[in-house]
């Protein structure tokens, strides 16, 4: 059960774990338990709530027995189930309702079985013996290439520039296009549209994770993440206003050293905001993508991030992207002299389309899922193509430019900006 996109943990795992809803269930497994030199104590009450309720806050086992007896709605609990079980886990369950598109319904959810109740020993003792030689059995080995890990800071050079939608759609065509493990980090603990732009309920997870920075490993990020398909995962918030949320940053530098342990790929929404006032979180990123338009305010904010991301995170590759680009005779700055400004060339352009945005956010999905055969999109394929041939060699960063800021020319832009006018 549970997030496909890491192997098995390597921690000690009980083989045997039975919460059922009655001595008499208890009484009728516990010697079939011990015929498989289990301890019986291994056998306890609680049913499907009690074995959520414990496997919350400890390992799950190897084989998982449920009882649900008196479960309103067993589907939904299964997969509340799913949510705290490590990968790998199988998972039996018992109960007394006979209904055949109820056992298709939990078959679905990733149940290994389901018996009926009473308990037929020679039933259960075959479903146990199925289940053993399951995890027995020896398995193929992976002959899949491994991949080098990608890890990406994305930050706008402004707010509204647009680079959660970049965000989002580089995690959808890195877990997509590219069969790469994804995790997006969206730092914005209030405001982020991670989530949202997905359709899905960002959880608690983040929340948690700044307000206990010990319990960041690997099954934490497995049960605090929400996925968004079998190869992305994704950790975000909406934190209540009204309870700012102060942190050293500390938490979400463990985040980001966990998820590269645990994912291919590793895409962070960051703040500039946040990024500024806590360095560390870009002093590891192989690459910093950022998000521009092409505006008088947009250029003065890139040389500023560009001059400070060459003291504080030396090490990355920067990648500038004009999003939202529209033609010439409505930009308020010429690429060409917004290139001239920042003393470098845009490495990407990503042409403006309205319908496709408007679109994207009514249906919940990335615009780089629903524009396929857009142009917009064109250029976010070529930059998740370009991220991945940056991590295969090594992360090289560009080599720092000179004279941006004392170059930046103000007057000059007001000057051309007003006679078009």
């Amino acid at each position: 059960m549970n997030a496909p996109w890491k192997p098995a943990m390597l921690t000690v795992r009980e083989p045997f774990l039975a919460f059922v809803s009655d001595d008499w269930t208890a009484e009728a497994i516990r010697p079939l338990v011990a015929e498989q030199g289990w301890s019986v104590d291994k056998v306890t009450k609680g049913g499907l709530p009690g074995a959520i309720q414990s496997l919350s806050v400890s390992a799950s086992p190897q084989i998982l027995l449920v009882d649900l007896t008196d479960i309103a709605d067993p589907v939904a609990q299964i997969n509340n189930l799913a949510e705290v079980c490590e990968p790998g886990t199988i998972v039996i369950a018992v109960g007394p309702v006979n209904d055949v598109r109820l056992y298709r319904s939990l078959m679905a959810s990733g149940l290994h079985d389901y018996l009926l109740k009473p308990i037929n020993a020679d039933q259960l003792r075959d479903t146990i013996g199925q289940a053993r030689t399951i995890l027995h059995a020896p398995r193929a080995p992976d002959m899949t290439p491994e991949k080098a890990p990608c890890s990406v800071a994305v930050v706008g050079v402004r707010g509204g520039v647009g680079a959660s939608t970049v965000a989002t759609s580089l995690g959808w065509l890195m877990a997509d296009r590219l069969d790469r493990t994804t995790a997006l980090l969206d730092l914005d603990v209030h405001f982020g549209t991670a989530a949202l732009a997905l359709d899905l309920e960002p959880g608690r997870g983040l929340v948690d994770a700044i307000d206990n920075p010990s319990r960041i490993d690997g099954l934490f990020l497995e049960r605090a993440m929400v996925k968004a398909s079998e190869k992305l995962a994704i950790l975000s918030a909406e934190a209540p206003i009204s309870a700012p949320i102060l942190t050293d940053g500390l938490a979400f530098a463990q985040l980001q050293d966990e998820m590269r342990l645990n994912f291919e790929t590793t895409i962070v929404d960051l703040p500039r905001g946040m990024m500024i006032q806590q360095p560390m979180l870009v002093a590891t990123a192989q690459t910093i993508v950022l998000v521009t338009e092409l505006t008088l305010a947009a250029a003065r904010d890139t040389i500023r991030l560009l001059a400070w991301i060459r003291t504080h995170a030396p090490q990355a590759t920067v990648l500038t992207l004009a999003n939202r680009v529209q033609p010439p005779a409505q930009s308020e700055i010429a690429q060409s002299d917004f290139e001239g400004s920042i003393e470098r060339p845009v490495d990407f352009a990503v042409p403006y389309d309205p319908k496709l945005v408007v679109q994207a956010a009514k249906v919940g999905k990335p615009i780089a899922d629903l524009g396929r055969t857009s142009r917009t999109i064109a250029p976010l394929i070529e930059l998740t193509q370009r991220l991945c041939a940056s991590a295969e060699l090594g992360g090289a960063a560009i080599p720092a430019r000179r004279g941006l800021l004392d170059r930046f020319d103000l007057k000059s832009l007001l000057t051309k900006r007003t006679r078009a006018d």
